[in-house]
């Protein structure tokens, strides 16, 4: 693995002796060897960067937004030029097959484009006075620092949704990345420098990224420099950081945990549903927060639906992420496992029938940390499926009328991604109405899994209610102001109100 991490950084152009001698180690879920050792920023270099993103602020909010969109794009061709090597990276560091790492960058390329273009659409409105003589408009001006903290299951998309719409509204980030996953965004960042270079006016300190433990993030949470917090994690996380952010009166963009579900109506066609349902379940060894954690199935094609998934999983190649034809890859760590075999030991003493589970030992992988994707039967939504377990664990419920499907569906704390496979049209335009899904994602014969950056992403609530990336989640990293212009010679004043001097 030591050989293939020298050869991956220097393909990006990156020396390998960068991440020798510090004093966080970073190990590959994919053996348990250690990848490198980054340097931790202290109390004081946290300081230092978060004032220079302060600093930069004042100079990048006055650049015009398509200029703002031009480094963005060279990021874009940055990213297209690193893309194979910064994939190994991401599953070399975070465990994901290859295929899926690929897959994260090109969201990264994607939103580079998106954001291209929305640099030259920051629109706002024109609003009709009331008074004779009067314009309103309303704008969208820079916001300030953007404080980006992120996950290790998606190490390197979530800071590019954020970063690329932050950068064309006239921010500048500062980046806390997960300690499980720091080489990852230290790629992005010299990447991110090239494109700087090539752009030629950025200030000095538009991005930066903060390396440790939970002590920076919490200082950068707490700085009153940094106007907003987009932070990805658990629902745990979103807790401490939203009341600490809201008590600086700043701004968060929450995106936490999610227990999607999927429903399968009688009218399903089954042969689109299972592979849905077992990539949704079993993608990115079920660390997603738009894994497919339940499927709710309606009784009359459970006997017909529940054996082809069975089948499906006993072919699904598990090994090596870096191997050609695997499927599916290990979890992070053995705290993530132990979490797994608790949950299952859970189910089983609320009466679930467990099929799967347990380690998996892969040849010159001794050391990581791989399972078999568990299937649990339930006879009805039990306490420990309303919890979010970051593993491949799939629940399987019955149920005989739609409107209590949905119920169930909802009847969990979280609110993120959901989906139903039918081909009555009554049912899927129910579970995209007012009294359907309560999720900010609702899908129709597709999976819950993965979205695309055209839309805005993003949940209800424990899930934080934060959206990013697609549609105009962009106005988040800005300030709104309203003004009204009198271009008469009348002084009225609005209601109609007299106030005669």
């Amino acid at each position: 693995m030591q050989n293939n991490i020298a050869k991956i950084l220097q393909d990006m152009n990156m020396n390998p002796a960068d991440f020798k001698g510090g004093n966080l180690d970073v190990f590959s879920p994919i053996d348990g060897h250690l990848m490198g050792c980054v340097l931790m920023d202290t109390k004081e270099t946290v300081d230092a960067k978060i004032a220079a993103a302060h600093n930069a602020f004042q100079t990048w909010r006055d650049v015009p937004a398509p200029q703002r969109g031009e480094l963005v794009r060279l990021l874009g061709e940055e990213l297209r030029t690193h893309k194979d090597a910064l994939s190994a990276l991401v599953t070399a560091e975070c465990g994901k097959i290859f295929e899926e790492g690929k897959g994260e960058v090109q969201e990264m390329i994607d939103i580079c484009d998106f954001a291209v273009g929305l640099s030259r659409q920051l629109h706002g409105l024109t609003i009709k006075s009331e008074r004779p003589g009067h314009h309103m408009r309303e704008y969208w001006q820079p916001l300030g620092v953007v404080g980006v903290i992120s996950a290790f299951n998606f190490p390197v998309a979530v800071w590019a949704w954020n970063a690329t719409l932050a950068l064309i509204s006239g921010d500048t980030l500062v980046w806390k990345p997960s300690e499980k996953t720091p080489m990852v965004a230290l790629a992005c960042q010299k990447i991110l420098d090239r494109a700087i270079a090539r752009f030629g006016n950025a200030p000095a300190g538009l991005s930066s990224v903060i390396i440790g433990l939970k002590d920076v993030g919490e200082q950068m949470v707490d700085d009153q420099r940094v106007s907003l917090v987009s932070a990805t994690g658990s629902t745990r996380m979103g807790r401490e950081v939203g009341p600490r952010v809201a008590a600086r009166f700043g701004k968060t963009i929450l995106e936490l945990g999610g227990n999607n579900a999927m429903i399968i109506a009688p009218s399903a066609d089954l042969d689109m549903a299972v592979p849905a349902i077992v990539f949704g379940a079993v993608g990115t060894c079920g660390q997603r927060c738009t894994s497919t954690r339940r499927v709710i199935v309606h009784e009359s094609i459970y006997d017909i639906l529940v054996p082809k998934i069975k089948k499906a999983y006993a072919s699904l190649r598990i090994g090596n992420p870096l191997a050609n034809g695997t499927l599916v890859g290990p979890l992070i760590d053995q705290l993530s496992f132990n979490a797994m075999e608790k949950a299952l030991a859970d189910a089983g003493a609320e009466g679930g029938v467990v099929t799967g589970g347990g380690r998996r030992i892969i040849e010159g992988c001794a050391d990581g940390y791989y399972v078999n994707p568990a299937i649990v039967e339930m006879d009805s939504q039990t306490a420990s499926m309303c919890e979010e377990t970051f593993a491949p664990i799939l629940y399987i419920i019955k149920y005989t009328n739609f409107d209590h499907a949905i119920v169930t569906q909802n009847a969990v704390p979280q609110g993120l991604s959901s989906a139903v496979f039918t081909t009555d049209v009554r049912e899927a335009e129910q579970f995209v109405s007012s009294v359907g899904s309560d999720c900010g994602i609702a899908n129709v014969n597709i999976g819950t899994s993965g979205a695309e950056i055209g839309g805005a992403f993003g949940g209800e609530k424990e899930t934080g209610g934060g959206r990013e990336s697609g549609s105009d989640a962009w106005k988040a990293y800005c300030r709104r102001m309203t003004s009204t212009v009198n271009y008469s010679r009348e002084m009225p004043l609005a209601q109609g109100i007299k106030f005669d001097l």
